[in-house]
C-alpha cells in the first residue's frame, strides 16, 4: 500500500450550507495547531519505517476524531449544536488504517446538563454516520474485513465506540440497538458508577453488578468488544473473569509508574493479558507521566509501554493514544468535572509539570507517526512492531467480533 491515503479533500458537512443549515465555528488546524515534532531518524531507519507502514496494519485503540473549535471555550456551544466535524484531513496524513473513535464521550451534552443520555448518544452517533455517508475516504468498520480493506485501499476504517454504558440504563436490548447502529466497542463505566459496575472515581468499588453480568453476557453474544479503561479495579477484575471473550484496556498506563486512579495496577494488567486481552497505552495530557519524565511527552508514554510490555509480554500491549484535533489541555480545563479529571489524578502524591500539549503525541496524526518511529529508533524487531501497532488488536477482534 502507498503511504498516501485515498483522500479527495472532503470536509465535514460540505453537502450543507454553513450559516444556513448549521452554525459555523472556526475549527482548530488539524495539521499545524502547534509545532510538529517527529522522532529524528537516520536515512536507513526512515526507509524501514516506510516499509513497516506499508506491510502492516496500524490500529489506534482509542482516539476522539472530532475537530474542536480553535477557541476551545466555544466548545460547549459547539457541542450543543450536536454536529461535530470529523478530522478527515488530519487522518489522511496519518499512518492509521483503523481507529476506535469515542465520539463526544463525556462531553455529549446536546440537550442535558450531565450528558450520556440515550437520545444524545444516538444523535451524536447518527450525525457522525451521516457525515461519513457523504464521503468515500473513511469506511464505517463493522468487521475485521473492513480493516484489511482500508489498509489495502489507502483508506481508514472508522470504529464506533463509547467509553461507558450509562446510556443503556437498565435496558439490555439497547446493546443490540447500539450494535445495529454499528457500535463495536463499549466501556463498562466511564469513571462514574452506573447500573453495570463501579467507576474509577468511586471510593468503594462494588465490582460488576448482577445487571453488569447480564450486559457482559449480551455483549459477548453480540460481538461487542468490552473495555474496562475507566472502571474501578474490582469491576475490571470481575468483568475479565466473567466475560467469555478477551477484553481490552484500550487507553491506560501502569499504576506502578504513576500512582493515580487512572492507571491500572499490575494485578489488573496481568488479568487482562491472561484472558488474552490487550492493553493500549494512553497519551492524553497529564496521564501517563513517570517520575523520570514529569513533563508529559513521548518518552513518558513509552516508559509505560515498556513497563507493560515487560510485565505481560509483547503479545498483549498496543496503543490507545486518546488524542484529539484541538487544544486538549484547554479542553480539560473547560470540562474538568465532566471528565472526572480530579478523581482520575488523585492518589499520586507526585508533582508534575503542566504542559501545553504532549510533544510527539499532540494529535492522532502525530501519534501514528511517532509510535513507529520511536520503536524503530529503539531497535525493536519488525515482528515486535507489527504486533504492537495493530497485530495484537486484530487477534482479539477476530475472537470477539463476528
Amino acid at each position: 500500500m502507498s503511504l498516501t491515503k485515498s483522500y479527495n479533500g472532503y470536509r465535514s458537512f460540505e453537502y450543507l450550507e454553513k450559516g444556513k443549515d448549521y452554525q459555523d465555528f472556526e475549527l482548530a488546524d488539524q495539521l499545524r495547531r502547534v509545532a510538529s515534532y517527529l522522532v529524528p531518524l537516520t536515512t536507513e531507519q526512515e526507509i524501514r519505517v516506510e516499509q513497516i507502514v506499508r506491510d502492516n496494519i496500524m490500529i489506534s485503540m482509542h482516539e476522539h476524531l472530532g475537530v474542536f473549535p480553535k477557541d476551545v471555550y466555544e466548545t460547549p456551544e459547539y457541542l450543543r449544536n450536536g454536529r461535530m466535524a470529523t478530522g478527515f484531513l488530519g487522518l489522511a496524513h496519518s499512518h492509521w488504517d483503523a481507529v476506535f473513535d469515542n465520539l463526544m464521550n463525556g462531553l455529549c451534552r446536546i440537550h442535558s446538563k450531565s450528558g450520556w443520555k440515550w437520545s444524545e448518544v444516538l444523535h451524536d452517533l447518527g450525525m457522525r454516520l451521516c457525515d461519513i455517508a457523504h464521503q468515500d475516504f473513511i469506511i464505517h468498520c463493522k468487521g475485521v474485513a473492513d480493516i484489511h480493506r482500508a489498509h489495502d485501499e489507502g483508506r481508514l476504517a472508522w470504529i464506533a465506540t463509547q467509553e461507558g454504558a450509562a446510556m443503556i440504563e437498565n435496558e439490555l436490548d439497547r446493546l443490540d440497538i447500539l450494535y445495529g447502529f454499528g457500535l463495536r466497542s463499549l466501556g463498562i463505566t466511564y469513571s462514574e458508577s452506573n447500573a453495570l459496575g463501579s467507576g474509577l472515581k468511586e471510593q468503594r468499588d462494588g465490582g460488576l453488578t448482577s445487571f453488569g453480568r447480564k450486559a457482559v453476557e449480551r455483549m459477548n453474544k453480540l460481538g461487542i468488544l468490552i473495555d474496562c479503561s475507566h472502571t474501578g479495579d474490582q469491576t475490571a477484575l470481575d468483568t475479565i473473569s466473567f466475560s467469555t471473550k478477551p477484553i481490552v484496556l484500550s487507553h491506560i498506563g501502569a499504576k506502578a509508574l504513576w500512582n493515580t486512579n487512572r492507571m491500572a495496577p499490575d494485578e489488573v494488567l496481568r488479568a487482562c493479558a491472561d484472558k488474552g486481552g490487550v492493553i493500549g497505552i494512553e497519551a492524553a495530557p497529564h496521564t501517563t507521566l513517570t517520575a523520570a519524565h514529569p513533563s508529559h511527552n513521548l518518552e513518558s508514554v513509552m516508559d509505560h509501554f515498556e513497563y507493560v510490555k515487560s510485565l505481560v509480554g509483547v503479545d498483549h500491549v498496543s496503543f490507545g493514544p486518546d488524542t484529539v484535533y484541538g487544544d486538549h489541555v484547554g479542553l480539560h480545563h473547560a470540562y474538568s468535572s465532566a471528565l472526572s479529571l480530579k478523581e482520575s489524578k488523585s492518589g499520586s502524591g507526585l508533582d508534575y509539570n503542566e504542559v501545553e500539549y504532549v510533544k510527539g503525541m499532540e494529535n492522532p496524526t502525530e501519534a501514528s507517526k511517532n509510535i513507529v518511529r520511536w520503536l524503530v529508533k529503539k531497535g525493536y524487531s519488525d515482528q515486535e512492531i507489527a504486533k504492537v501497532i495493530g497485530g495484537n488488536v486484530l487477534r482479539v477482534l477476530k475472537e470477539v467480533w463476528w
